[in-house]
């Protein structure tokens, strides 16, 4: 067993202090500071040629990636590893009159010695074994841990065969700008170095799955990810005579009661069941106060995936939408009735129908309305909103809807449904494949040897539960599935596009074997230091060690 806990805490403390909010400044900052420690190794000192900062492409900011490789001197491999984590982390505010110690970990924890904690946070702050800050979990003491790693075979490349690669990106937080760039210098490597990779051995934070769990968890793979948002289109009308028109944000309130936390949307696969969706915005589409009811209302979702494709996705949603938009009708006859009777009223017969198409499904329609014409004002209208270059890449997929839906012939009542973010790919590992199948097999000997010298369990799971670049490093779905994404995502190819070949041509199969923590994203996010600055190094290189690096 290495003895790396004193080096790696000193380097997480160290790189906790660089405030790296994803969307800032500070994961330039980082990056530059992540390049000049590697630079300063010996080994990169003689090969100055491999180590890397990399700028991101087609990204809205200056930020960069730092790469960096090593040729281990055991033999003639090309078999390759890499070792990748993120370097940005998210906000502090949650910390709110603690914020300025957030990134000290030793003065938060000093101060939070005042704070009133629930008792299984104040044991942690009096053990010794426990370290808080914003990024001391996610994922920093991961990043440090492979930084330890890359340390140790530049000063011992005799003992490696073939190659490792360390990745450290930026903005995993917010669009993966980071590891997306960095596909290029994976591939570039791949053809000018002839690195055959392996496995790529993420270290992202690991949590308790429910209260009480004892589990250290290594994950086989990772969760999907999509962003199915809806369009809501209504009929405009006075407030005074709400009954002739149909006010959007009533539809939107049936679709949200209808997916929101619904677990018939749970995907499963391997035994083990996604979250469902959950809402993360929603809102019409008026700029300012009116006595009018909204023309056009949007909301939109996260949604896990285990095993299901983009495509099957749209199509579950599409049937969901129309039980909303159904249910929202029959809701609003009922009431007009109601309101007739309390009135001694006799009422007209409402004549509102549940419509749901994709994007797709109205571009086709409106391609075939007005042809080139049609075309030619939606690029023209796509370029004056990337003008706005703060614009948050959702609200221009919303803005284009809403643009294009002015061109419906037929504008009764509608919900379109689309895609408006990025699309992370699930990925998971197969016994069936022959380098899955490895890693797999090293996986679980080095928690055979490694075991014994740590007194919690340490279990596998084939998906990690939150969103990771490991997504992006291999993929599953077929070209017909991404396709689905790309014809009903209306940022495509201006405010946002995805590489998906280039995954595929990668296809590295990816783990995760992270440090241990609990309150990741919140005030009192802290990492246990046994586990993660000792355990989690030594299994990293045990894996290593049985690929027959």
């Amino acid at each position: 067993m290495l003895d790396c806990r004193e080096e790696i805490l000193h380097l997480t403390k160290q790189f906790v202090q660089i405030e790296s909010v994803v969307n800032t400044d500070g994961e330039k900052t980082l990056a530059s500071s992540l390049y000049s420690i590697i630079s300063s190794y010996h080994y990169f000192r003689e090969h100055t040629d491999q180590v890397i900062l990399q700028p991101t492409a087609n990204d809205h900011m200056e930020r960069y990636n730092v790469l960096a490789f090593i040729k281990g001197t055991k033999g003639q491999s090309n078999r390759t590893v890499i070792l990748m984590g993120h370097l940005d982390t998210v906000d502090t505010f949650d910390f709110q009159h603690l914020q300025n110690e957030a990134c000290s970990p030793e003065a938060l924890m000093t101060r939070l010695q005042d704070e009133p904690l629930p008792p299984s946070v104040k044991a942690h702050l009096e053990s010794e074994d426990w370290l808080f800050g914003r990024g001391v979990l996610d994922m920093k003491s991961g990043l440090a841990s492979h930084l330890y790693l890359l340390k140790y075979y530049a000063n011992h490349p005799e003992e490696l065969e073939g190659n490792l690669v360390f990745l450290a990106a930026c903005d995993e937080e917010d669009s993966s700008h980071g590891v997306l760039s960095a596909l290029a210098i994976l591939k570039e490597l791949q053809t000018k170095q002839g690195f055959d990779y392996a496995a790529a051995i993420n270290a992202d934070f690991v949590s308790p799955a429910f209260a009480g769990d004892e589990n250290r968890y290594i994950y086989k793979g990772t969760v999907g990810k999509l962003l199915p948002t809806f369009l809501i289109t209504g009929a405009e009308t006075h407030v005074g005579s709400c009954f002739e028109g149909l006010d959007p944000n009533f539809i939107a309130s049936e679709l949200t009661s209808q997916i929101n936390y619904n677990p018939e949307l749970c995907d499963e696969a391997y035994g083990e069941v996604t979250p469902p969706p959950v809402t993360l915005k929603q809102s019409d589409l008026k700029p300012t106060y009116t006595t009018q009811t909204a023309l056009a209302a949007y909301v939109y979702y996260n949604f896990f995936t285990h095993s299901w494709s983009p495509k099957e996705v749209l199509e579950k949603l599409k049937t969901e939408a129309y039980i909303a938009f159904e249910r929202a009708v029959s809701k609003l006859k009922q009431r007009f009735q109601q309101y007739g009777e309390k009135r001694g009223e006799a009422v007209s017969t409402l004549g509102w129908q549940p419509r749901v198409l994709t994007y797709n499904e109205m571009q086709e329609l409106l391609i075939e309305e007005h042809g080139e014409a049609f075309i030619q004002h939606m690029q023209a209208f796509k370029n004056f909103l990337l003008q706005q270059e703060d614009l948050d890449t959702r609200l221009f997929s919303v803005y284009v809807v809403e643009e294009a839906w002015k061109w419906m012939k037929d504008k009764a009542p509608a919900i379109i449904l689309f895609y408006s973010s990025l699309y992370s790919p699930r990925v998971d590992l197969s016994e069936e494949n022959e380098k899955e199948a490895a890693i797999l097999t090293a996986m679980e000997q080095a928690v055979a040897e490694v075991q014994p010298n740590y007194p919690h369990p340490i279990a596998s799971r084939h998906f990690f539960p939150h969103i990771s670049d490991m997504s992006f490093l291999a993929i599953r779905d077929s070209k017909e599935d991404i396709q689905a994404v790309i014809d009903n995502n209306p940022g495509w190819g201006t405010k946002h596009k995805v590489s998906y070949e280039d995954i595929r041509e990668l296809n590295v199969p990816v783990i995760n074997i992270g440090p241990y923590g609990m309150d990741a994203h919140k005030s009192l996010e802290r990492v246990e230091m046994t586990y993660s600055f000792e355990i989690v190094p030594n299994l990293t290189k045990r894996v290593i060690e049985l690929l027959g690096m």
